[in-house]
């Protein structure tokens, strides 16, 4: 009996919470009955039969969900964007190619140089760790002589 009176109690506030929310979240202009403060205090300071009140006599009327196309969504979503930036004519159209042309052109060639540049810094690291193996194997006999 405890346990269902728990579920109960933490049922209701959360219910009061949402409706709190809900009140907070709604459009004003579209409340129901009264002034969207007036709502905020009545949910607050009478919880339940606030909450009940505000579901029944002030939350604004949904608008039904707008019907899209039927069917599997389509493979490239970037094109079904209302508004979406479209060229007029065929040259703007011939101009966007030649802009990605050249971005594209540009990013091929940083990468070349970018690609060229590891190389050369990979062998200089390959050198230079060449020549400390040499130096370290040269240098192995003591020149000074064994020491006591």
């Amino acid at each position: 009996m405890v346990y269902l009176a728990l579920l109960l109690t933490l049922m209701s506030l959360a219910f009061w919470v949402y409706v709190l929310f809900d009140v907070i979240g709604s459009d004003a202009e579209r409340i129901r009955l009264l002034p969207k403060p007036a709502w905020a205090v009545i949910v607050l300071l009478l919880p339940k039969i606030g909450a009940i009140a505000w579901f029944l006599l002030g939350r604004p009327p949904r608008e039904p969900a707008v019907n899209g196309p039927v069917g599997p969504p389509s493979p490239f979503p970037e094109y079904e964007h209302p508004g979406r930036a479209r060229a007029a004519t065929p040259e703007e159209d011939e101009e966007f190619l030649r802009r990605c042309r050249e971005r594209a052109e540009e990013q091929r060639r940083r990468a070349r140089e970018f690609q060229e540049r590891e190389e050369r810094e990979r062998r200089e690291r390959e050198r230079r760790e060449q020549g400390s193996d040499r130096r370290e194997r040269d240098g192995d006999e003591d020149p000074t002589g064994p020491s006591v």
